[in-house]
């Protein structure tokens, strides 16, 4: 969305990205039901609502009194709460598929709910209170075929478990005093498999109330006294593209941090799964830790820290402010309204294009197209080869121009009585260089090994004092070779002026074509087969410059014009000769560089 964020984005030393949809494919499956009674594998993927429920007697599970036959009453009460308390729907199209309208945390409970048999045919809801990240769950009063009213509720455990004073019994109909750490040891068990956890609860209420203002409400406000009713462990399975792309921006320097509201068990399970930590053991924070931090406690832990779990979207921008206190070059992801103001503060703002918010994408720099983590990395790679272009292009103009003013500026000072270019040649040059041997440089490749480098420093200049340097010799180097034509050819092969003018306009022009290739990379030797290839309109515009310089030299309308003359092939051979000492010469120069400054490699930064 706007331009300048394509310097910034090349610049990026840490990503931090949320979770759902973007490092994961957004395509989520009730994998696990988790009842007072005993655990369920759900079988199937995607939306189709076709699959099956099957017992699994784990070891730990002391409370259930054996297989149960069929789908029992605690599976389809937990079914009903999760297709009721929803505002997802599915449809199937006409090429038989199953097709999501919703959210897909919701579909996946929803899709559960239909495996299982349950639907809201003959259901009325009354009133609900949506879902919002800040209360992580979602209730509705419902009303059922036969006129009677429940609360049904689902959310994080976490939410959900407070208002909770009973359970579900295991025939699915009885109730007993909640046990807090059963389900704490079932909540760890699904998130230390890397699946996402919802919790189900359910009251029932007077068929009269149709507020939840009516009913009593919990200290930080919803319904209270609730009944568990069990748990959904979700599967989103990872994209294979965004493992390959955070393993290549690590080894770029670049630091990968998760924002999740999951549980932090979840969390864990799915960075180390991605490659987003190295260890079981690495440090986290939660949303309630970072509350509990000042901004200087976290700056001092931030860039260790690579999985933020159960956090909201206001916790986002003290993250980034606190990567930012270090330098850090920090790009941002978000999707919904409220990610807007940690886009804002972020160095690169990277909305959602698919599931964002048109708030959110006002906010961005870059609006990822197909929310995939794998193209901000792209981004990230074609962010360092424009801006390497952008040098290159600066390095090739700036000593071709200073040779121009050389070659006049020393026939002025040592006052000889023939200028080597004439100024309507010095516009020749320029004319046809900027049409031709400009243009490549723009199309460059991205050079091998752009993403092993170190991040650059936004605060380092467009061109450095080692680059300001090379301009300044090669200026020189190219004004010299110039003038050295001229009066070989003047004083030495004995040619007319007009020809030695000439032939220090073709010395410029093949110095130019020369140092082009030395140009193709920065700082690595362009002695090598590889400055041959790759970039095919190189070519085209050398051959379109070596035809102009031949309409230049010999066709007889040009020369009242421009003042040129006709040269032999002695005279083309010097010029060649010189460019290629000239080329040899630059890369001596590289070389020097290379050996005082090594470039700083991504190894040295690594995170």
């Amino acid at each position: 969305r706007q331009m300048a964020a394509v310097e910034s984005i090349g610049s990026v030393s840490t990503i931090c990205s949320d979770k759902t949809g973007t490092l994961t494919q957004n395509e989520m499956t009730v994998r696990e039901a988790v009842t007072r009674h005993a655990v369920y594998d759900v079988s199937g993927t995607g939306y189709a609502p076709t699959g099956d429920i099957s017992f699994v007697d784990y070891d730990f599970l002391h409370y259930h009194n054996g297989p149960p036959s069929g789908l029992t009453a605690d599976v389809r009460a937990l079914a009903q709460v999760m297709t009721l308390c929803n505002d997802a729907d599915i449809k199937r199209d006409s090429d038989g598929r199953w097709r999501l309208i919703g959210e897909p945390t919701e579909g996946a409970v929803l899709v559960f709910g239909r495996k299982v048999g349950i639907n809201h045919f003959g259901w009325n809801r009354v009133v609900e209170i949506p879902f919002d990240s800040a209360t992580k769950y979602m209730a509705t009063i419902s009303e059922d075929p036969d006129g009677d009213r429940w609360i049904y509720v689902k959310g994080a455990l976490d939410a959900v478990l407070p208002r909770c004073t009973t359970q579900i019994g295991p025939d699915g109909r009885t109730l007993e005093p909640i046990d807090p750490e059963y389900w704490e040891v079932q909540m760890e068990w699904l998130a230390s498999q890397g699946l996402r956890i919802l919790a189900a609860a359910q009251h029932d209420i007077e068929d009269h109330i149709v507020s939840f203002d009516e009913l009593e409400q919990a200290p930080n406000g919803g319904p209270t006294g609730l009944t568990m009713v069990g748990l959904c462990g979700i599967v989103d399975p990872p994209r294979p593209e965004a493992i390959q792309a955070i393993a290549e921006a690590r080894n770029a320097g670049i630091a990968v941090s998760m924002i999740t509201g999951d549980h932090v068990d979840t969390a864990k399970a799915i960075a180390l799964e991605m490659g987003l930590v190295d260890s079981p053991d690495a440090p986290t924070l939660t949303g309630k830790q970072l509350e509990q931090m000042s901004d200087a406690e976290l700056a001092d832990v931030v860039r260790n820290v690579h999985v933020y779990a159960r956090t909201s979207p206001e916790h986002k921008i003290r993250i980034v402010r606190a990567l930012q206190s270090h330098g850090e070059v920090v790009a941002m992801t978000g999707d919904g309204v409220n990610d807007a103001p940690a886009l804002t503060q972020a160095d690169v703002g990277v909305a959602m294009g698919i599931k964002g918010t048109e708030a959110t994408k006002e906010a961005a720099n870059i609006v990822l197209a197909d929310d995939n983590f794998a193209t901000i990395e792209r981004a990230i790679a074609e962010g360092r080869r424009i801006y390497d272009n952008i040098r290159k292009a600066i390095m090739f103009m700036l000593p071709t121009n200073g040779a121009q003013g050389l070659v006049l500026l020393a026939a002025i000072i040592f006052g000889w009585a023939a200028l080597p270019m004439r100024p309507v040649q010095v516009l020749w040059i320029n004319m046809v260089t900027s049409v031709t041997l400009s243009l490549p440089l723009a199309m460059e490749p991205a050079e091998d090994g752009v993403m092993s480098r170190a991040p650059r420093d936004p605060k380092q200049p467009l061109l450095s004092g080692k680059f300001l340097t090379r301009v300044l010799i090669v200026s020189l180097l190219l004004g010299l070779a110039t003038i050295a034509v001229f009066q070989w050819a003047l004083q030495i092969a004995g040619l007319s002026l007009a020809q030695a003018q000439s032939a220090a306009v073709t010395m410029l022009a093949l110095g130019q074509v020369a140092y082009l290739f030395s140009c193709r990379f920065l700082d690595r030797s362009s002695i090598t087969t590889k400055v041959f290839y790759n970039n095919p309109i190189l070519w085209y515009m050398i051959g379109a410059l070596v035809v102009l310089q031949l309409v230049f030299l010999y066709a007889p309308f040009m020369h009242p014009v421009f003042q040129s003359a006709a040269i032999g092939w002695r005279v083309w051979l010097m010029c060649a000769s010189l460019a290629l000492l000239l080329f040899l010469g630059i890369e001596c120069i590289k070389l020097f560089d290379r050996l005082r400054n090594p470039p700083v490699l991504a190894e040295a930064v690594r995170r």
